[in-house]
């Protein structure tokens, strides 16, 4: 997420900003076609551009976060936050079966064989779930963004919570979410180790009213209400590289309202 400079981008004059503008559309423009980069007009004021990227690996991340800074924009660039993570599977359900399997055949668990039966089983998945692995950000009007947590100590503790009590809580929380399914899409990706929360949710949908009515479902469901804490929303309105130039001088085109529309404040 960044701010942008506006006292120092309005300085330029126009032939100056459209160069700028020129240089940053080319790099963006291949990885925005192959649905690996995204931008976003945030609203609020946490931030003024949502830069979204998926990549395969870590190196690729940093590849095109360094080009960036390359660019000549980036002098009107501020950072305001940022989020690193990695897309997973949820596998509670068919771990559970897995280790009540090895249980009853006598397997001691974490032995050779144990792990062997583990990594089989996440290797099937993975190749099961590869486009849920490696998705591409979905062509949706509105990004929907935030970090959560499971509560450690106090009363309630997730991670001393039996398996399948969790998968069982897990479960639900997807039963809620599969209302949605049309509507919104939900991409989760895990960042234990690799930001200061655990998991980042991103939700993209068309019709931004219908984060709402998700997010508040979902907290009544057990695993939301007793465990989980949530860090701050950000929510950002998608427009192409090739609209850059709009953003930045604050016209970027809109969709007709519907009759009957909600208006947001």
């Amino acid at each position: 997420m960044m701010k942008v400079r506006w006292a120092a981008w309005k300085a330029l004059a126009p032939e100056v900003q459209a160069g700028i503008v020129a240089e940053a559309a080319s790099l963006l423009r291949e990885p925005e076609r192959e649905g690996m980069t995204a931008l976003f007009s945030m609203l609020g004021h946490k931030g003024d551009l949502l830069l979204l990227h998926f990549r395969r690996s870590f190196e690729e991340l940093n590849d095109i976060e360094l080009a960036l800074t390359r660019l000549r924009l980036a002098d009107f660039l501020e950072p305001s936050t940022s989020y690193l993570s990695v897309v997973e599977l949820g596998l509670y359900e068919s771990s559970v079966k897995l280790f009540a399997t090895l249980a009853g055949r006598g397997v001691e668990p974490d032995s050779p064989e144990w792990q062997q039966e583990v990594e089989a089983l996440l290797a099937m998945q993975s190749k099961a779930m590869a486009p849920r692995l490696w998705p591409q950000i979905p062509n949706s009007r509105f990004v929907c963004f935030y970090p959560m947590d499971r509560k450690r100590g106090e009363v309630r503790n997730w991670y001393t919570t039996p398996i399948r009590d969790r998968g069982r809580m897990m479960h639900q929380h997807g039963i809620s979410g599969r209302k949605y399914a049309g509507e919104v899409k939900q991409i989760i990706s895990g960042s234990i180790g690799f930001d200061d929360w655990e998991w980042g949710v991103d939700l993209f949908a068309d019709d931004p009213l219908v984060f709402k009515r998700l997010v508040y479902e979902m907290r009544f469901d057990e695993g939301s209400a007793i465990y989980a804490r949530f860090g701050p929303f950000y929510v950002g309105r998608r427009f192409p590289c090739s609209a850059l130039s709009g953003f930045l001088s604050g016209r970027l085109a809109s969709p007709p309202a519907s009759p009957g529309e909600a208006h947001p404040q």
